[in-house]
């Protein structure tokens, strides 16, 4: 109760405490009540103002804190906000009202004392009286019990000065806070006087709560093991053991004052509580003084059987000799210190070596002893010195029983330093630059110092066995090409290869500790899949469906038992203010996709979302739309493109939907297409961007059906990466991440053809005009063409060879029947030759032109059967040679060139090639080196061996077959032709058999001409 001059007095009755509950007046010496009629939050501002209660909260009237009694002073009172007591407001007169008491108003104030500048509303800077700062040097131990047994947030934990919740701004206060520790208010706690040197913001005083106010073991022989018990808010209940471990018992041991933590039983080997058993999961990393300084989760967890409760055997209190390291990473790694006589005194040695090291970490129970050394300068001690010139033989159970030296004898010869030893029980794992606990880069903690894994054969089975080792589950995604941003020091690791089995990353396959051939842009990373992200999905900013990513996907948040407490909790966590409303009127529907979460239940006791207690994980908490959580928070995001090396969008692995985006257009359902990849954004090159790749992206935006393929830059110009060329979908892939595309650093494309879509979901709005209409066919400059043309020219050619192939074997047949009565004729030996060697010839001329065929694929001739019986023997040559020298038209009376339409073959191409069409079903990330029919058109390259129809001239196989020309034979060739034609004909006799040349098939394992038997 504070006192004003010329003001009336003022108090607040039956709200629990000095700034909350029912407003009463004091006038004429009689304390009265005020009339609720038009009472509002410029009234209330004004009561809390005067008070010295800070902010109001709630305005409540019409008897909210119960019927007053006496007199009503007050009625139809009417502030502005900015008077500086109640009476100076204006009132129709004293005692002047027409209501009953059970209209009394009342007020909530926000309180004599708040945290600002904390992660919760149970830590952070002191303000005091309408937001005053506090002196670190007027400000104790006991008055921060105070504080926080006041917010109900427990009890201290810590008292930090020196600005380190921020220095404020604004008056301070100026007195010394002199409390006792049992007031039940910090407004009622004695002042000093006023200070005579003034105290600067840098000194502001600041204070950090924890919920957790006792731990104890019980049912154990000793106070130092047994099951452990944690009084929360001032009720005991028993700990879950669900997320137990080591590093979270040795926190728990040292507190206690028990040692180091020896182990933790399981199976409810010290029997079960009666009290609540809190499903609480503590992540301490080893270091902390306290479990309430560790991170704290509870949201999803199952509920625990009575066999599953956290228990520890500790090693009990420090003897007379017992043994600690400090100033490292760990209780298993730093510089040695003993206790002798109550006191902790400096090891000094001039020739420590492993084996006292040995020594050191067997007592400690760290393992073995990896290093010994002597602390640089900076990091020795400074205390007294227990021990000097130690002696082990390295099998002693005790430093104490070694040979050694008192500090107060002589010196050992030589300058004796402090010791310190590294056991392998220091070594650690880590995650770090990631958007969460159970995200990050890899890093490992060995002989003292921190270092990285390569990303060589990083890996699903690696990465579990990191999930695993950090409490995190299982593994979601192994990343690598340091995703997490690269890390610097050693990179201890390269080449790991877990088989799952591991119970740690250094006991899987690996190269030598330090040795690589890496650099930390290729530094390991996990994502794993108790990682936790909130987001707010199809709104705007700071509003919309509250989702949850919980094992590598996005799922709802059902409002079922939903408080304004959890939806404040939730906008604080996704930086959106410090409250919000939620939204009530929702459409009927059944929900697509995951449910994760139901009957989240933030209290008072929470200062985070994470540490609410909510129903077990089940990705079906829910199923219809109506159930979904839809809030809007009171603070809005600012909005900052993602820095590059973030995991994604939102903080978190991304999904589909996350990695596509459409820029540029009034809606986000038209514009320019940008993908989400390593780290950026980046665009996508209108090289073969057509409908089907607009169908995908609209999908994958959520959009519906595509309603125009934009190209050139249709939505302006982007900037960055561009990360997509030839995109290649079929229409029913998820993604365009999931079609096949050249990546984008070819540097072929320039943003001035970015691609961009206009999907049918968008409101119907003028987009900009695009300088080409992706809906009609391409400008046959640019040599596109849709595949259907493809698909139907490859399918005619096709046909039409198998015509010629059948009218051949019908000439062949007739020939045969014709020439049946005459006698055979074998070719002379020198015409059969020079056919040989011709053929021969014009194989190797063509193929190795081309570079497409290998010199083996080259065919060879093969004597008829009637000559290989007649030739064998130690004269005959089994291969003709191939020489160069003569034109392959040479030796044939009907030779004729085959080119492509319009244009004579390259010396040395070969026949034209089309491209045969594609199998069905297979699309086009299976052809050989990323080719595809578009690219192969565009680029003029020619089609991968086995993958074409061969016309040769030699395909026809007769001298009287006809003439088969897709374009006039080069000069040269005329006039061999027509010097042919004048000699004798070579064609058999009637009743000769026919030699025939086999046309290689599309399907063919080689393109090239195979000369045999018919």
């Amino acid at each position: 109760m504070l006192l004003f001059e010329g003001a009336a007095e003022l108090r607040l009755e039956d709200g629990g405490g000095p700034c909350a509950g029912r407003v009463e007046v004091k006038h004429q010496g009689q304390w009265g009540t005020v009339c609720g009629d038009y009472w509002d939050m410029d009234d209330a501002a004004v009561v809390c103002k005067q008070l010295g209660c800070g902010s109001a909260v709630t305005a409540p009237k019409y008897g909210h804190f119960g019927p007053g009694s006496g007199p009503i002073w007050m009625d139809d009172v009417d502030c502005r906000g900015n008077e500086s007591a109640l009476s100076d407001c204006k009132h129709p007169g004293w005692g002047q009202h027409s209501c009953k008491h059970y209209m009394d108003a009342g007020v909530t104030c926000s309180g004599f004392v708040q945290l600002v500048g904390g992660d919760s509303p149970c830590s952070g800077r002191v303000e005091v009286h309408n937001g005053k700062t506090v002196c670190d040097s007027d400000f104790g131990p006991k008055a921060a019990e105070v504080v926080c047994r006041e917010l109900q947030c427990g009890t201290a934990l810590s008292v930090p000065g020196a600005a380190r919740f921020g220095e404020g701004v604004g008056p301070m206060w100026d007195r010394e806070l002199q409390c006792a520790r049992n007031e039940s208010f910090l407004m009622f706690c004695p002042r000093g006087s006023p200070r005579d040197q003034p105290c600067t913001h840098a000194n502001t005083v600041g204070v950090t709560c924890t919920q957790y106010t006792g731990f104890r073991l019980v049912n154990g022989s000793t106070a130092c093991e047994g099951r452990v018990e944690v009084q929360v808010l001032g009720t005991w209940g028993t700990l879950c053991a669900s997320r137990w471990d080591l590093l979270d018992a040795h926190v728990l041991c040292r507190h206690l004052d028990c040692g180091f933590a020896e182990s933790i039983p399981r199976g409810g080997h010290f029997g079960s509580g009666t009290g609540p058993v809190w499903r609480d999961s503590f992540h301490c990393e080893g270091t902390e003084a306290h479990l309430g300084q560790c991170p704290v989760t509870a949201l999803g967890a199952s509920p625990c059987s009575p066999e599953n409760h956290a228990a520890v055997i500790c090693s009990g209190p420090a003897g007379s000799t017992a043994l600690r390291l400090v100033g490292g990473g760990n209780r298993c790694d730093g510089r040695v210190e003993i206790l002798q006589r109550g006191t902790w005194g400096r090891v000094l040695d001039d020739e420590w070596d492993v084996r006292e090291a040995s020594v050191v970490c067997r007592q400690l129970r760290c393992r073995e002893a990896e290093k010994a050394y002597n602390p640089a300068k900076p990091q020795r001690g400074t205390g007294p010195v227990g021990l000097r010139g130690v002696r082990c033989a390295g099998h002693e159970a005790e430093l104490s029983l070694c040979n050694t030296s008192l500090p107060e004898s002589a010196a050992a010869a030589g300058i004796a330093e402090d010791v310190g030893v590294v056991c392998t029980g220091s070594r650690q794992v880590r995650l770090v630059k990631g958007p969460g606990r159970c995200a990050g880069r890899v890093e490992i903690y060995y002989q003292g110092s921190w270092g990285t894994v390569c990303d060589d054969g990083w890996d699903l089975s690696d990465a579990a066995i990191v999930c695993q080792q950090l409490g995190c589950g299982g593994a979601v995604e192994a990343v690598g090409s340091a995703r997490f941003g690269e890390g610097s020091g050693q990179i201890w690791l390269d080449g790991v290869n877990c088989s799952g089995a591991e119970a740690a990353l250094w006991d899987c396959p690996a190269g030598s500790w330090g040795q690589h051939d890496c650099a930390h842009k290729e530094d390991a990373g996990v994502v794993c899949s108790d990682f936790m992200a909130l987001r707010l999905g199809n709104g705007s900013n700071c509003s919309g469906r509250l989702q949850v990513f919980y094992n590598g996907t996005w799922g709802s948040v059902c409002s079922n038992s939903m408080t304004l407490q959890t939806v404040s909790l939730a906008c604080k966590e996704l930086g959106c203010g410090d409250a919000g409303t939620l939204e009530t009127r929702l459409p009927s529907g059944r929900v697509s996709g995951h449910a994760w979460l139901d009957r989240v239940e933030c209290g008072e006791r929470n200062s985070s979302f994470w540490q609410c207690p909510s129903a077990p994980w089940d990705p079906r908490s829910c199923d219809d739309l109506r159930e979904e959580t839809h809030i809007t928070c009171s603070g809005r995001r600012p909005e900052t493109a993602p820095a590059v090396g973030t995991v994604c969008p939102n903080s978190t692995s991304c999904t589909d939907r996350e990695k596509i985006r459409a820029v540029g257009g009034e809606s986000g359902c038209s514009g320019r297409v940008e993908v989400w990849q390593r780290g950026s954004w980046g665009t996508v090159c209108d090289d073969s961007w057509d409908m089907q790749d607009a169908e995908v992206a609209c999908r994958q935006l959520g959009c519906g059906p595509a309603v125009s393929a934009l190209d050139e830059a249709a939505f302006g110009e982007g900037t960055g990466p561009i990360w997509l060329e030839q995109v290649e979908c079929r229409g029913s892939e998820p993604s365009l991440q999931a079609c096949w595309a050249r990546p984008g650093d070819s540097g072929a494309c320039r943003h001035k053809e970015d691609a961009a879509v206009q999907c049918s979901a968008a409101p119907r709005t003028a987009a900009p005009t695009p300088r080409a209409d992706p809906s009609r066919d391409r400008p046959t400059g640019s040599g596109r063409l849709s595949l259907p043309v493809i698909i139907c020219i490859v399918l005619g050619a096709l046909l039409c060879l198998l015509l010629a192939l059948l009218a051949g074997q019908v000439r062949s047949a007739r020939a045969g029947r014709a020439g049946s009565a005459r006698a055979w004729e074998p070719f002379p030996d020198a015409v059969y030759e020079e056919i040989a060697y011709n053929l021969a010839w014009e194989k190797r001329a063509r193929f190795s032109g081309s570079g497409s065929y290998s010199e083996g694929s080259l065919a060879k001739l093969q004597p008829y059967p009637a000559d290989s019986k007649e030739e064998e023997g130690p004269g005959s040559a089994p291969d003709v040679p191939v020489l160069p020298g003569s034109d392959p038209a040479h030796g044939y009376d009907d030779a004729r060139e085959v080119s492509a339409p319009g244009e004579d073959p390259a010396p040395g191409q070969g026949a034209w090639e089309m491209p045969r069409a594609p199998e069905e079903g297979a699309g086009p990330r299976d052809a050989p080196g990323g080719a595809n029919l578009r690219s192969q058109r565009s680029a003029g390259a020619p089609a991968a061996e086995g993958d074409a129809w061969s016309l040769s001239p030699e395909s026809t196989g007769y001298d009287d077959a006809e003439e088969v020309s897709l374009a006039h034979p080069p000069e040269h060739r005329k006039a061999a032709t027509a010097e042919l034609s004048a000699q004798p004909s070579l064609s058999p006799a009637p009743g000769e058999p026919i030699p025939a040349v086999q046309l290689g098939a599309a399907g063919s394992e080689e393109g090239t001409l195979q000369l045999g038997e018919p």
